[in-house]
């Protein structure tokens, strides 16, 4: 099996950030031992010059393994995945493995005004008083409706067990459901259950410092 004496994961210093949380999570689950470092992204400190050169990309997280450092946390947990297998990350079949990536990937990609209206603040933070705007609601619909199609009936996982996509789908769900705004109540139910695994728990009892 491959070193794993010299993992580094870098996240924000509020720890708010879903993607840091994806990997801070994986890890976790492969229970592999890692340090944690953190740069305070409000002061622009991933921009610092070092920073952005071994990370590429200048954001967080960012997983320094050995020599090697990796920005972009679905390139992360894939490569964890590829290099300790066991307990996978992703499902078995290559049809459940793309649709899964396929949701990642989309996470990332879409849905801003809702990620920007209901921000992870509202996640790990307090919620916001204010209404969703007509973007951020049609935001809002696409993801119960992609969420409600994804989610077999009567399952608890995307997938038939827990995969590291069922946290970045609950993440999601989560800046609805824990702001009050209303969601299919099995969708409220899963997002829930994801919210009350060990390796999450872990991420929502890091020490956020207070609100400025």
């Amino acid at each position: 099996m491959p070193s794993t004496s010299s993992l580094q994961l870098t996240v924000d210093a509020q720890y708010c950030s879903p993607y840091a949380m994806s990997v801070y999570v994986a890890l976790l689950e492969k229970q592999l031992p890692f340090t944690l470092s953190t740069l305070d992204l409000d002061a622009g400190a991933n921009h610092a010059p070092a920073y952005a050169a071994s990370s590429l990309t200048a954001r967080v997280p960012a997983l320094q393994h050995g020599d090697f450092v990796l920005s972009e946390s679905s390139a992360i947990t894939e490569y964890l995945d590829e290099l300790f297998p066991d307990p996978a990350l992703y499902p078995p079949s290559p049809q459940d493995r793309a649709r899964a990536r396929q949701i990642q990937a989309w996470l990332r990609s879409d849905l801003l005004p809702l990620r920007q209206e209901r921000d992870t603040l509202v996640v790990f933070y307090r919620p916001i008083r204010c209404p969703l705007s007509d973007a951020a609601r049609r935001a809002a619909h696409k993801l119960l409706r992609v969420a409600e199609q994804a989610l077999p009936a009567g399952a608890d996982y995307l997938f038939g067990q827990w995969s590291i996509v069922d946290v970045d789908l609950a993440l999601m769900l989560n800046r609805l459901r824990l702001n009050g705004d209303p969601m299919p109540q099995r969708l409220a139910d899963y997002a829930a259950l994801q919210w009350q695994r060990t390796s999450v728990q872990r991420w929502l009892d890091l020490p956020r410092p207070a609100l400025k």
